[in-house]
């Protein structure tokens, strides 16, 4: 059905006006042949009404069909048409980013140890990243000790907590709440890196393989 959705938007377009073209043949040899609903076959020396809305075939005088006109496409089969036309496209367009990709990834890295090298350092860099944020999270709730050890303070000697006090006790809950979070992330981001690099290491060693089999050794 797709495929002959494709067609007739295709045949649409582009042959009718070679049909009308035919239909004033001066050699008067093109006939036209339709089928209607019931499934019975018609044959006509002109264009007719019928043959446009079922859709034909141009035969010749030889009694050789030379063309096929397509019915028209009604408005659900002409979006359905668009849609999978842009389905088509963009599932080709991912494949050309792909095969663009690979092309990069092969010209980019000469043996897997090249690889590997790169990836590492990605890594160790990610690592550097967590290791800040482990620090500055370590301060942050340092601060936030001491500024509740404040407040415990006044507690214990009976006099309430100031509200400037309070009020830094709870900035820097948030703080601390950002830094760990911050730091959740970035652990996650690093499992998702070290997967994706599993991938592509796959990946560039099925490549290598197969470059080496259209090479023939």
């Amino acid at each position: 059905m797709r495929r002959l959705v494709l067609i007739a938007s295709i045949a649409l377009s582009l042959g009718l006006a070679g049909a009308a073209a035919a239909q004033t043949a001066p050699n008067g040899g093109t006939h036209y042949r339709w089928v209607d609903a019931s499934g019975l076959s018609h044959y006509s020396d002109s264009l007719t009404d019928d043959a446009v809305k079922f859709g034909y075939d141009i035969i010749n005088n030889e009694g050789m069909v030379v063309a096929h006109i397509a019915r028209p496409l009604t408005p659900t089969e002409r979006a359905a048409a668009d849609k999978q036309a842009a389905e088509d496209a963009a599932r080709q367009r991912g494949i050309d980013a792909q095969k663009r990709n690979d092309l990069q990834l092969i010209n980019t890295y000469p043996d897997e140890d090249a690889l590997k090298a790169e990836q590492q350092q990605v890594l160790e860099n990610l690592d550097e990243q967590m290791n800040t944020t482990s620090v500055n999270l370590h301060s942050q709730d340092a601060a936030l000790t001491d500024l509740l050890n404040r407040a415990a303070d006044d507690e214990r000697a009976k006099q309430p907590v100031p509200k400037f006090l309070t009020d830094q006790i709870s900035a820097q809950r948030n703080v601390v709440a950002n830094e760990r979070a911050l730091l959740q992330r970035q652990k996650a981001n690093r499992e998702a890196v070290v997967q994706q690099q599993a991938q592509e290491l796959q990946h560039f060693r099925e490549l290598k393989a197969a470059e080496k089999a259209d090479r023939g050794y």
